[in-house]
């Protein structure tokens, strides 16, 4: 059990990144990077629970936090990602607040929330139940992914939610909800985007953005944009960053 919460309540900004790639292999080399969190994908790749759980005990016997990024706001999901180990979720298309007040009791045990109790990694397989039982209380970490316009009509409701310890901007989602997909410089997208971040200063609710093209001058620009959890590319991309600059450099050499 680490302390994740810790390291968001401090405030300055954190760097993760994210992992689509269902390999052990990959996850310990992020895991050794450097980075203060990572997060498992399993919205958007064909990762199972049970490579999930790989991934997240190699990570965490590298002292690195972990999330998981659901396939949907699914307590049953949730239920098992947590028992896997898991330090906290990021919760897909949140657009209402009875959405992500549903995920956050998923998350605690009653009479705190609805999760059902079973011995398994995260309890020790049944020898840590007492100490994960004090634990889940108050360090399970959730973040809510928004993404689509019309959450932005209950950002109030959502941001000022018990509980949640931050948001996540989708930028592509979000972006082609707005019928503007992939225009991240467009006037319209930064205007949501600041009022989402307005209101997450507001309600004390740590505001969050995934560069999904790796690039480091899209750091700085976050950080003086004032985010504080940085998802920092994915690892597809990153293979894909390195392999194209070095073909292009071999193609430009020989031509």
């Amino acid at each position: 059990m680490l302390d994740f919460k810790k390291k968001l309540n401090n405030k300055k900004p954190i760097i993760g990144s994210w992992l689509s790639i269902g390999s052990c292999a990959v996850a310990e080399i992020y895991a050794d990077a450097g980075f203060d969190w990572l997060a498992i994908d399993l919205e958007h790749t064909t990762i199972s629970l049970s490579t999930a759980e790989e991934m997240i005990r190699v990570i965490q016997l590298k002292k690195i936090p972990v999330l998981v990024r659901l396939t949907s706001n699914d307590e049953n999901q949730i239920k098992r990602v947590l028992d896997a180990g898991a330090d906290g979720i990021i919760v897909p298309m949140v657009n209402t607040r009875n959405d992500i007040e549903k995920a956050i009791k998923a998350t605690k045990y009653p009479p705190d929330g609805t999760r059902g109790v079973g011995l398994a990694r995260a309890q020790g397989y049944g020898k840590k139940f007492a100490d994960y039982f004090k634990w889940q209380k108050d360090n399970i970490v959730v973040i809510a992914q928004i993404e689509n316009i019309s959450a932005i009509d209950q950002i109030d409701n959502i941001l000022s939610l018990e509980g949640l310890d931050g948001f996540m901007i989708g930028p592509y989602d979000l972006s082609c909800s707005m019928n503007i997909p992939g225009d991240f410089q467009n006037p319209k997208y930064i205007e949501v985007v600041k009022k989402i971040q307005k209101k997450g200063k507001e309600y004390n609710c740590l505001a969050g953005i995934h560069i999904v093209e790796p690039d480091e001058s899209s750091i700085i620009e976050a950080i003086d944009n004032d985010f504080k959890i940085i998802a920092y590319g994915v690892d597809f991309k990153m293979m894909q960053k390195i392999n194209d600059s070095g073909i292009k450099t071999f193609r430009n050499k020989i031509s």
